[in-house]
């Protein structure tokens, strides 16, 4: 059972991993060094727990105590206490859902483990945006695709925002970057995986029109303006986009993924 610790000294030293949290860049890096991440609010909290992932701590305000009592029951992690306008304080911003959890950082499995054991997967190449990231691992875990692989520089589908955005889903929905990523078109043809690429390429087919009834297969998609590189392109089966009325030539990358996974789902 966890220990309950009410504290009213910003400056413990048991809370560093919790404060600046509106500091993207300095967040991420902390993270990384210190091997972990964080979870906001009750369900994404609970669900991060539920998931296997090891609670370091807990942050939140006396009104959470109940309704995550049964969480707290299953580690010994200390659970610390603040008032709400001092959690703000920390935090540097409003944590209108009160709760926080610090997790261990888990490790990744390989790209190979992770492509062995799906049949279809989601390619994200260079996507920065975590609000992005995190809709599309939703999407990807609500339609039927097993898994995502990211290119070395897509944003971190562990940073709070997007695992909010995700509504948890990354917590169970196997995941990985591929460090060489010039040679990732290799990498999933010898795993036997059939590429479709999206993209606004004068070749590209209607998503619609294109074969699906393969044995595995992989979506790959670009960042929001530049798309993907001509690489992946030219390295892609299949070139494909989405039909759309006159004058708008695309959606939100987040919102094409989930037209395209819906459209290829396994059937």
């Amino acid at each position: 059972m966890a220990q309950i610790v009410r504290l009213d000294d910003l400056d413990d030293p048991r809370l560093r991993d919790y404060t600046d949290l509106r500091d993207v860049q300095l967040r991420l890096r902390l993270e990384s060094e210190r091997g972990l991440f964080l979870a906001e609010g009750e369900k994404v909290v609970r669900r991060a727990v539920e998931s296997g992932h090891r609670p370091r701590s807990f942050l939140m305000s006396p009104r959470w105590l109940e309704g995550l009592a049964d969480v707290l029951d299953t580690t010994d992690a200390p659970c610390f206490v603040l008032d709400d306008a001092s959690i703000e304080r920390l935090t540097g911003f409003h944590v209108h859902r009160g709760s926080l959890a610090a997790l261990e950082r888990p490790d990744l499995p390989t790209p190979r483990e992770v492509l062995d054991a799906a049949r279809r997967v989601v390619i994200i190449e260079d996507l920065v945006d975590h609000t992005n990231v995190g809709a599309i691992f939703r999407s990807v875990a609500a339609l039927g695709f097993d898994a995502v692989l990211l290119s070395p520089r897509c944003a971190d589908p562990l940073y709070r925002r997007a695992i909010k955005v995700s509504m948890g889903s990354v917590f169970w929905l196997p995941y990985a970057r591929v460090d060489d990523w010039y040679g990732a078109p290799q990498l999933l043809r010898d795993a036997g995986y059939t590429t479709y690429a999206m993209t606004l390429a004068d070749d590209s087919v209607p998503l619609d029109e294109v074969p699906r009834d393969v044995e595995r297969l992989a979506l790959v998609v670009g960042s929001e303006g530049h798309g993907l590189t001509p690489h992946w392109e030219q390295q892609a089966d299949h070139r494909v986009t989405i039909p759309m009325a006159a004058d708008i030539d695309s959606l939100n990358v987040a919102s094409s993924v989930a037209v395209a996974c819906w459209e290829l789902r396994p059937r």
